[in-house]
């Protein structure tokens, strides 16, 4: 939170995420504990969207608060026009539900006029105060890290969340962003993902099972990554001669999305988490970091590799419950000597060292972070 109120005696301030991941939360309490006066005006709200287009506010607002602002088509623009006539007067955030900086529907650049964070589920290294590291774990590999469905517990209140939360971007964001001719096959589309989790997406086949059109696979693709509902890992091939390139792998912001074995939610819990960490890294440092996968054409595979401006920091495995050391991380290892090489086991009895590698549980490796 200091990070973020350091950036907005300077710039804009965006907030993006998943939808119900507590943008609103941080941005109402930012105000409250932060702010003489200020005023939260959300575009989902008849009054409020009435106040936004007039540009209704007071001139002792210190700060003021757009949610849901992408959903007004010409939003950039508008909020350009904004921030360059009052922008010394008032501290402005923008919250949203999808990438506020790729969103692109008209409208003039913000280059330069914002810093841009974004806000992450509950992971393993951000447990709230009085949930112990195995619940932690437990409660992230059943019902997911979201705050309603974490801090209940309650596997059967997490589904009702989900469906209902699945039901507002479908049919509700989606709709006011995009234009969308079959939502059911959209949905149906998503749970295709969900079921593949961990495995290489053929975008192909895919669009054959559900008979829609190659091109229109890769533009929903690339819709549910804009709206925070996955997110892509792509194959690293940098100082690979005989790697290939492959298709990429998908995974889900909410841990509670995956369909599939114990292996397959855990190996997402960890992307998630680890794409949380590259992220607050690249909003906070302003380095490039990327989140690859690496697969040669003999089969030798590492789930993840940690880039940072274009070098390799660290490989990591992911194994639910088997101790032993891959072999693709011993061989990716001594091959492109990453700065550090780990695999992260679920149900790890003891962690060790072995070969410059390093075996570690997740809550331990997480703490680390």
């Amino acid at each position: 939170m200091n990070e973020v109120l350091k950036d907005l005696k300077k710039k804009m301030v965006f907030i993006g995420g998943p939808r119900q991941v507590g943008k609103t939360t941080l941005a109402k309490s930012l105000l409250s504990d932060h702010f003489s006066k200020g005023i939260y005006l959300n575009w989902d709200f008849d009054e409020n969207r009435r106040d936004i287009i007039k540009k209704k506010w007071q001139e002792e607002d210190k700060v003021i608060i757009f949610d849901e602002l992408h959903k007004y088509p010409k939003w950039k623009s508008w909020i350009k026009g904004i921030y360059d006539v009052v922008g010394d007067k008032h501290s402005i955030i923008v919250t949203g539900s999808a990438r506020l900086d790729v969103y692109r529907r008209g409208g003039d650049s913000l280059m330069g006029r914002y810093h841009y964070w974004r806000l992450h589920p509950f992971s393993l290294d951000e447990i709230p105060s009085g949930i112990s590291s195995k619940d932690a774990l437990k409660r992230l590999m059943t019902v997911g890290g979201f705050p309603e469905s974490f801090m209940s517990g309650n596997e059967k209140e997490a589904r009702r969340w989900r469906r209902e939360r699945y039901d507002r971007i479908l049919k509700e964001d989606i709709r006011d962003l995009e234009s969308i001719q079959n939502i059911q096959l959209l949905n149906l589309f998503l749970d295709l993902l969900r079921q593949r989790v961990s495995s290489l997406i053929t975008l192909t086949n895919i669009a054959n099972d559900i008979q829609i059109a190659a091109k229109t696979a890769k533009a929903w693709l690339e819709l549910l990554e804009r709206m925070y509902l996955i997110f892509i890992v792509r194959p690293y091939t940098k100082s690979l001669p005989r790697a290939i390139q492959k298709p990429p792998k998908v995974y889900f912001f909410d841990n509670g999305d995956v369909i599939g074995d114990e292996g397959a939610i855990f190996e997402n819990l960890v992307a998630a988490a680890l794409i949380k960490k590259l992220h607050f890294l690249e909003d906070r440092d302003g380095y490039r970091y990327e989140l690859k996968y690496i697969r040669d054409k003999e089969g030798r595979e590492v789930d993840f590799a940690i880039v940072k401006d274009n070098q390799l920091e660290e490989i990591i495995e992911v194994k639910y419950g088997d101790e032993s050391i891959s072999k693709s991380l011993v061989y990716y290892a001594q091959k492109l000597m990453p700065k550090k090489a780990t695999q992260i086991v679920a149900n790890l009895r003891r962690p060790y060292d072995m070969n410059n590698i390093k075996v570690i549980d997740p809550i331990s490796y997480f703490k680390q972070m």
